[in-house]
């Protein structure tokens, strides 16, 4: 299901232009347009589901979605200083967008070293 309001939805079509660091059937990795960490990608899946209830039908998903994880990071040269990953679930939690995602942040130690 592909959401034509929702902006993850566009991108994931390539209606949106963003800058893609990964991409398979099923996932993609893009850059946060407005970063909070030197390195801040978006794991977005390309099919539109919402928050806790949608995530429940999805789960299975969800081994592969830390596989890309790790394997970004890797790429990204983050994994050995460590990155985290985070889901804002809700509004009242931060999420702004209404299509699940988890948000990879690091590369703090890699700036205090340059």
């Amino acid at each position: 299901m592909v959401d034509s309001e929702c902006v993850f939805c566009r991108i994931a079509s390539h209606e949106t232009e963003a800058k893609i660091e990964y991409e398979d059937d099923e996932w993609l990795v893009f850059h946060d347009n407005a970063p909070s960490a030197p390195v801040h990608l978006l794991i977005v899946p390309k099919k539109h589901f919402c928050w806790w209830e949608g995530l429940a039908s999805e789960r299975g998903k969800l081994g592969k979605m830390f596989e890309i994880a790790v394997k970004v990071a890797e790429e990204m040269q983050i994994k050995d200083s460590g990155f985290k990953l985070v889901m804002n679930g809700g509004e009242g939690a931060g999420q702004v967008v209404n299509h699940f995602h988890v948000h990879l942040l690091g590369g703090w130690r890699e700036k205090i070293k340059s």
